[in-house]
């Protein structure tokens, strides 16, 4: 019999990701959808409008919403998932500023309500919490399993709600519960605020010249980016250990924001310094500074590296965003995936 997994946040970039990896994989893969007027299921249209039906192609959709627990907890019984992975978030930083509460309702107490769900239910499985490196926010780094939280937004705030009732519930309830506390994570299915895509799509539009520059925050703060695609395996993995633990996980590789602009504009032959201008909008109104992992004991635990740095990212990005407005990509990107992953699925955009 297929194993089922229930994936919350399917619609997004790791859910998109980790939905194919499954299928792959003979799941069964179930997915919450949060209804809105226009589908946003875009980053899974490869998957779904093919013509078959939904038992043919292993995915099912299903209505729901992180802040109602009646309708989490009627899925939960109809579904009965072996596997469960809540990607579901306000995920934008700088929003949460502008949404907190609407941000704590889903990314805190949502992760509540599904824990209590199982609970109640005696549902056997195993859960998976997506967490964050902004927990950290001001921490020393390199930070690691043991280094203490300190957040700097409400966002990361509600996802530190939602860590400590992860363990809450796995210590008083005996649950397979666990945090995967990932760093920062790309792709070309990246949403378009964010930082990386900000860029990339911004070159391509300056090569087709439908705008003229891309306006950006903080340019010093440091990260630690790895490919998207990748970490959902890691993710998977956390859950087919035999006890359920926290792990942190990055390549440990830290650019600033300037670089990855210097990195991006020199792929495609352009100064940047013509292209880009600072806006203060865009800086956090409490920043964190520098966010690197410490993963070695995911990588003991788990035996698995990422293969694709930052350089690599920036150009797999880039590419792919010249191709989607209709120009011919550099090509390099498309070259270090077909080298590194033959005949594997994540070489998608």
């Amino acid at each position: 019999m297929k194993r089922k997994a229930l994936i919350s946040g399917i619609t997004g970039q790791d859910g998109s990701y980790l939905a194919e990896f499954l299928l792959a994989r003979g799941y069964e893969v179930y997915g919450i959808l949060r209804r809105a007027s226009t589908f946003n299921t875009v980053r899974l249209d490869h998957l779904l409008f093919d013509g078959q039906r939904e038992k043919d192609i292993g995915i099912f959709l299903r209505y729901g919403d992180m802040i109602d627990s009646s309708n989490l907890n009627r899925l939960l019984e109809q579904i009965q998932p072996d596997e469960i992975y809540n990607l579901a978030a306000q995920s934008h930083v700088q929003v949460s500023f502008e949404v907190p509460e609407y941000t704590a309702e889903v990314d805190g107490v949502g992760v509540l309500r599904i824990l209590d769900g199982i609970k109640e239910i005696g549902l056997r499985t195993k859960f998976y919490q997506a967490s964050t490196s902004e927990l950290f926010g001001q921490a020393k780094a390199p930070q690691n399993e043991t280094t203490l939280f300190y957040p700097r937004s409400p966002y990361a705030v509600a996802k530190l709600y939602a860590h400590w009732i992860v363990r809450n519930y796995r210590e008083a309830y005996n649950l397979f519960a666990c945090n995967g506390i990932l760093f920062n994570h790309e792709s070309p299915r990246r949403g378009e605020s964010f930082v990386t895509r900000k860029v990339s799509r911004g070159i391509a539009h300056i090569l087709t010249k439908k705008q003229d520059y891309i306006y950006m925050g903080n340019l010093e703060a440091i990260r630690d980016w790895g490919y998207a695609p990748e970490y959902v395996e890691f993710i998977w993995k956390m859950l087919q250990t035999p006890q359920p633990e926290d792990l942190v996980m990055g390549t440990g590789e830290s650019h600033t924001v300037k670089e990855l602009i210097e990195e991006a504009f020199s792929y495609v032959g352009l100064d940047w310094q013509k292209y880009v201008k600072i806006d203060p909008k865009y800086f956090r109104l409490t920043e964190v500074d520098e966010l690197i992992a410490d993963s070695a004991k995911a990588r003991k635990v788990l035996g698995w590296n990422p293969k694709i740095r930052f350089k690599e990212l920036v150009k797999i990005m880039v590419d792919a965003d010249m191709r989607a407005v209709g120009l011919q990509p550099i090509g390099e990107g498309d070259r270090i995936l077909k080298q590194k992953f033959p005949d594997r699925w994540w070489g998608r955009d």
